[in-house]
């Protein structure tokens, strides 16, 4: 059997343990200390093994994107996220022509039924628009933006063969409701993000299906102490999931621990939604069919809006852990349990448990990624 003996290793619910971390045929099969390990993966005293990172809303890195519409897009991405730890993600479209949103989505159909195993697995797709407000559009592309449609929605979802498990929708837009309903119907996760909508209709919409707030406090309707709007229902109702982008541009240091201080525990997701400039050197990048400059690990249009990121996810951990005051396991959960049980695949993926697949980060003290183990194989070593 193969795998880690003696190493310190966060074991969901119970807290980081030394022990034995036995795995065959890409699953965890051994927890415990009874050295019956025979092919012992090498590591420093000073690493961690985690779960694998888990990003749910990510557009592009290494100089491609999910919107690219190829097959090869996909590939270089998966394989360039394992750098950062990233061992599952999901693909996450933009506002566009439909046509354009529908080859997208049968790519990544077609891209998930013979993935290279070796590399970051791709879960599905976060569809991000059409179906949000003109108001709070953000870097996404006014002209696209649709009502929402059951007929729409339901051509989608027949175009990505049901691999779409997120869709990001303005609740305020009429016909919001009955796609809401299709889609919790389906089984997909619905979350509220370029949204306009004040606190009432984002509580109607979580008692018909909503159950996540798109990366929380950016391009949605604000908090007011007469009006609560999006933000203040993100704090205030705990049934709801938070993203968060933590790379300190999208959100204060401040507004991170207010966050952290009024969710539970398990309904923060850590996301990068990092778009093709992830890894590559500052310049002027394409997203969503907008001219961005990158610089000093900021992403900005030439008005200035903020248009996704570069941030990697052991980075985000590190900002909450070393610049917010988050505990350790509680900002590796925000990258792995949570965005698992928000995506229902938690039986599978998001913690180190015997039966669920060996994906794995070794991390170094200072947080980089030592190596990256993906359905039991070393699939990145720095």
């Amino acid at each position: 059997m193969k795998g880690f003996k003696n190493i310190r290793a966060y074991i969901y619910n119970h807290g980081i343990k030394t022990v034995d971390v036995g795995f065959e045929n890409g699953k965890i099969t051994y927890l415990g200390d009874a050295n019956i390990i025979d092919e012992e993966i090498p590591f420093d005293n000073n690493q961690i093994l985690l779960p694998g990172f888990i990003d749910e809303h990510i557009h592009g890195a290494a100089g491609y994107d999910v919107m690219d519409g190829n097959l090869y897009s996909l590939e270089k991405m998966s394989q360039a996220l394992l750098s950062e730890g990233v061992t599952s993600f999901v693909a996450t479209t933009m506002t566009a022509p439909i046509f354009k949103i529908e080859t997208a989505l049968k790519n990544v159909k077609d891209y998930i039924l013979n993935q290279n195993e070796s590399y970051s697995e791709v879960l599905g797709v976060h569809l991000e628009g059409p179906f949000i407000s003109e108001k709070f559009s953000g870097v996404q592309k006014k002209e696209y933006i649709i009502p929402p449609s059951k007929e729409v929605m339901d051509k989608l979802v027949s175009a990505s063969e049901n691999t779409i498990k997120i869709v990001t929708i303005a609740p305020e837009k009429s016909g919001s409701e009955e796609v809401i309903k299709y889609l919790k119907d389906k089984g997909i996760t619905v979350s509220v993000g370029h949204s306009d909508a004040d606190f009432e209709t984002l509580y109607k919409s979580v008692k018909i299906g909503v159950s996540s707030v798109t990366h929380t406090y950016n391009a949605q309707s604000q908090f007011h102490h007469r009006e609560i709007g999006i933000v203040g229902g993100a704090l205030l109702l705990d049934e709801l999931y938070a993203e968060l982008i933590a790379d300190l541009n999208h959100v204060s240091i401040p507004a991170i621990r207010l966050l952290v201080k009024n969710k539970p525990k398990d309904k923060i997701i850590l996301i990068t939604d990092s778009m093709r400039a992830k890894y590559l050197k500052d310049g002027i990048y394409e997203l969503g069919g907008n001219e961005v400059t990158v610089k000093d690990g900021k992403a900005v249009t030439k008005s200035g809006i903020l248009s996704g990121s570069v941030l990697k996810m052991n980075d985000a951990i590190k900002n909450l852990v070393d610049l917010c005051g988050v505990p350790f396991t509680n900002a590796v959960d925000f990258a792995t349990a949570n965005p698992a049980k928000n995506l229902n695949v938690f039986d599978k993926i998001g913690s180190i448990e015997i039966g669920k697949q060996a994906d794995f980060v070794l991390l170094s003290h200072d947080f980089t990624v030592s190596k990256t183990i993906k359905n039991g194989k070393i699939v990145y070593s720095k």
